[in-house]
């Protein structure tokens, strides 16, 4: 037997111990009880997936049983984590059911990975979906279940919540942030690439410029974020300054390494062609650099959601996503805290998205993307 297989009768049997077990401390055990559907429907996953464990791999239509199991087992499972009393092994015996039949479910997409095209876009979406769908039902089913105090691990369903009921102020908190985000990855970034190309030109400056900016990235944001405040104020200007220092030595190294990426074939034939500095430069080695140019700005993107967050601790108007962390952190508010921290997420993963979707139509003749097409 496999380990596919394993998974399938491991997680078949615990679908039926959660068919047939209690649910709550307080209610005795009882097939006919208020959850007899529930019950009917786990018995059904749990045969289901018994059989397929004990034969070959199921092909065809049928192979689709266990995701649409797994997407069952979740809607009934987050239904009985909201219902009244303290939860008994029934009720975990179906959680692990459904985070075993889950794990299948990967397994059946990634036997499903199309070779190209749109149908490979889908393909490779899918996996990271299905993986992030298991984690919030299993974070919903197990923080309702447990009875986790809201002030410890709020649900996601009280996140979600509190996300809509507060999207005004979201809203304006998102807007303060992300002026000093641009401002300050704008400017890091493009200095980061204007003296890395300076250093190229003049050799003897990286055994200077290259360990001072080692230097001022190690410098703790912590350290520096009050001082920024002090120098350009409480508005964003703070901000962007704090995201330029955070920005500026990685753009700088990665493209430093870019521009010697050129190949010496490539070099010696513009040489022979009595190419200038300027046209070997923008015909030859700014194009071999834009992968690295492009990693610096992927990384970027993350480190300057972090610097910015963390410098409206130190001082900002009463608006801004670092400032709301801190204010409701104070008030023991801990869903809105995740809800601001859902929107710093979900503007990180954008801006990152981004410049991927751009780096790939740019670099389009990189080998990285020649090979996956």
């Amino acid at each position: 037997m496999g380990r596919y297989n394993y998974l399938l009768a491991i997680g078949g049997a615990a679908a039926i111990f959660g068919a047939v077990g209690s649910y709550t401390h307080d209610v005795p055990v009882s097939l006919f009880d208020d959850h007899v559907i529930t019950r009917l429907i786990f018995g059904i996953i749990g045969v289901t997936a018994l059989r397929q464990s004990g034969g070959p791999e199921v092909t065809g239509p049928q192979r689709w049983n266990i995701p649409f199991a797994s997407f069952i087992l979740a809607i009934e499972l987050v239904t009985l984590a909201h219902a009244e009393g303290t939860r008994a092994w029934g009720f975990y015996a179906a959680t692990l059911a459904f985070w075993l039949l889950a794990w299948r479910a990967v397994d059946v997409v990634l036997a499903e990975q199309a070779p190209r095209g749109r149908a490979k876009l889908l393909s490779d979406l899918a996996v990271p979906m299905i993986f992030g769908f298991t984690l919030i039902v299993l974070w919903e089913v197990l923080a309702r279940g447990l009875q986790i105090p809201m002030v410890i691990l709020p649900a996601p369903s009280a996140i979600l919540g509190k996300l809509f009921t507060s999207l005004p102020i979201l809203g304006a908190d998102f807007l303060q942030t992300v002026q000093g985000i641009l401002a300050g990855y704008v400017i890091g970034c493009g200095a980061g690439i204007l003296v890395a190309i300076l250093i190229d030109r003049v050799p003897f400056l990286q055994r200077g410029l290259l360990p001072l900016g080692n230097l001022v990235s190690a410098l703790p944001i912590v350290g520096v974020a009050p001082i920024m405040v002090m120098w350009f104020g409480f508005d964003w200007q703070s901000k962007a300054a704090v995201v330029v220092i955070m920005t500026f030595f990685p753009q700088l190294v990665n493209t430093v390494a870019g521009l010697t990426a050129a190949g010496a074939m490539e070099r010696d034939l513009m040489k022979t062609y009595a190419a200038s500095y300027g046209q070997t430069l923008f015909a030859l080695r700014l194009p071999s650099a834009l992968p690295f140019i492009f990693n610096g700005l992927k990384i970027n993107s993350t480190l300057a959601l972090i610097g910015a967050i963390v410098a409206e601790f130190f001082g900002t108007p009463i608006v801004g996503m670092g400032f709301r962390i801190n204010t409701e952190v104070g008030r023991m508010n801990i869903d809105m805290v995740w809800a601001t921290i859902v929107v710093a997420a979900l503007c990180g993963s954008l801006f990152y998205g981004i410049l991927a979707f751009i780096e790939k139509r740019i670099t389009f003749w990189h080998a990285s993307y020649r090979q996956g097409a």
